[in-house]
């Protein structure tokens, strides 16, 4: 449906002019509804690609666990440890990529809510910060003041195609609330903080360091499937160190400085639980694969019993069948043909 306009004129008496028209004010109406909040509101923490993700890994630890009633003794053990930790480090890596929690702050305080009017409310600021963008909320306390419902959650997205800054006028054309336009412009491309290349950079070298991350897992899982095991081991400690190195690519963005302030309130950041959740999963790819490799090297044989591989080799042998030897010709040494050895053929 193709928005229909509405347009306001100004005019004013003049001794010159009868009428002159001096500004225009041009509202949108949008399937009968003023504009004046038109995009969507974004949640800060949960979107919907971050649910399809865990779905996705959840259905395929499901369909995994299915055949688990199959499996006999402990290697139905082994197998749903090695299932549940896998899944766990592969849906980390990807649902990271979506969240908005990377970096936080919150504070309360009074502020002025609209631009040009002396009226200040209570209200809870939020700043969320992602790989892709940040998301600032406002939530009044109580959330109904100036018989307004005051509960904004708006997004600003740095992410490749996307425009921060022409995120950030729409957001002045529609009349956002001055405390998110405050914060939305500390990260603004002519900020003097320069908070935003900082950020979108950091964000977009970390997301490269998760999916290099993620291929390695993908291999780490081939390998495990191998009769060497040692080899998945290896590649699970690179998938650690790319986790690893995606936290210290975007820890460069904390190199800048900048007050963000609300009188006596100030928002300062702080690690989120996304950051933390990938160097917890990062140790955790050390330990699995320091354990993997120390266990090749001193216990060869519980690692194979853990990957099931001394069930795969007890069935190659049954493969091959059993071997009868004939103990009339198991001589330790072979006695020599007589010389005058011939062999006569006879047809019947």
């Amino acid at each position: 449906m193709r928005p229909r306009q509405l347009w306001i004129w100004a005019a004013f008496d003049s001794p010159f002019t009868s009428v002159l028209q001096v500004s225009c004010l041009r509202m949108t109406l949008f399937d009968g509804i003023y504009p004046f909040y038109p995009q969507p509101r974004k949640p800060f923490v949960f979107d919907v690609d971050t649910i399809v993700v865990i779905i996705v890994f959840l259905v395929i630890a499901f369909s995994f666990l299915l055949i688990l009633p199959g499996i006999r003794g402990r290697a139905r053990l082994y197998w749903l440890f090695r299932v549940i930790a896998s899944l766990f480090i592969g849906g980390v890596i990807v649902a990271v990529h979506f969240t908005s929690d990377w970096e936080r702050a919150q504070g309360t305080a009074i502020t002025t809510y609209k631009s040009f009017s002396p009226a200040k409310v209570h209200a809870e600021i939020g700043l969320h910060v992602g790989l892709a963008g940040l998301n600032v909320t406002l939530v009044g306390s109580p959330v109904e003041q100036l018989n307004e419902t005051i509960n904004y959650n708006e997004h600003f997205s740095w992410w490749f195609g996307a425009n921060y800054d022409n995120d950030f006028d729409e957001g002045l054309e529609h009349g956002l609330p001055s405390p998110i336009l405050y914060v939305a412009e500390k990260f603004t491309g002519d900020s003097p903080c320069g908070l935003h290349h900082l950020y979108r950079m950091a964000g977009h070298y970390a997301s490269a360091t998760l999916w290099v991350a993620f291929c390695a897992w993908l291999v780490s899982n081939m390998l495990f499937s191998m009769p060497v095991p040692v080899y998945g081991g290896y590649m699970t400690l690179v998938t650690g160190s790319f986790l690893i190195f995606a936290l210290l690519s975007f820890s460069t963005g904390r190199s800048a400085s900048c007050v963000i302030q609300f009188g006596p309130t100030s928002l300062q950041l702080a690690y989120g639980a996304s950051f933390w959740l990938t160097l917890a999963t990062g140790l955790l790819c050390f330990l699995i694969g320091a354990v993997v490799i120390t266990l090749h090297y001193t216990c060869p044989d519980l690692l194979k019993a853990f990957f099931d591989l001394c069930e795969d080799e007890e069935e190659e042998e049954g493969m091959l069948g059993e071997v009868y030897i004939n103990p009339h010709y198991a001589r330790t040494k072979a006695a020599p043909p007589p010389a005058n050895l011939r062999l006569t053929i006879m047809d019947s």
